[in-house]
């Protein structure tokens, strides 16, 4: 994990390695911050979704217990939202790097459409 300091906190870039050991454990909250489109074409397999478009920091749960770790399609948005977090309401969170392309890249499990059913099927892994 790296960390660097931004506006008022801490946010920590965590690997799509990382990210999956600890969501497994159920040690985190995962927050998909892509369109509703783009994960429901593909996700990581029960996180949660908040459209960076409408994400109000104040309904983000606070990362007392569990770290909230954001991710996108590439990094570049969970990173923006990670900031707006860290402006608003945050010390620390997280985002994941290489977003939802570098999860994929890592062979990781998720769920995908079936385009010839337009069914959810487990893939990677």
């Amino acid at each position: 994990m790296q960390t660097e300091t931004i506006a008022n906190g801490t946010l920590q870039t965590w690997t799509p390695q990382e990210v999956a050991d600890a969501y497994s454990k159920g040690e985190i909250v995962l927050i998909d911050v892509r369109t509703p489109a783009e994960y429901m074409f593909e996700h990581v397999d029960g996180a949660m979704l908040a459209p960076m478009s409408f994400v109000k920091v104040e309904n983000i749960p606070d990362n007392d217990k569990r770290p909230v770790v954001f991710y996108c399609g590439s990094g570049v948005r969970s990173k923006r939202v990670a900031s707006l977090c860290l402006e608003n309401k945050f010390s620390t969170i997280a985002h994941m790097e290489g977003g939802f392309g570098g999860w994929k890249a890592a062979g990781l499990p998720f769920i995908g459409t079936n385009m010839a059913t337009g069914a959810p099927e487990p893939r990677g892994g």
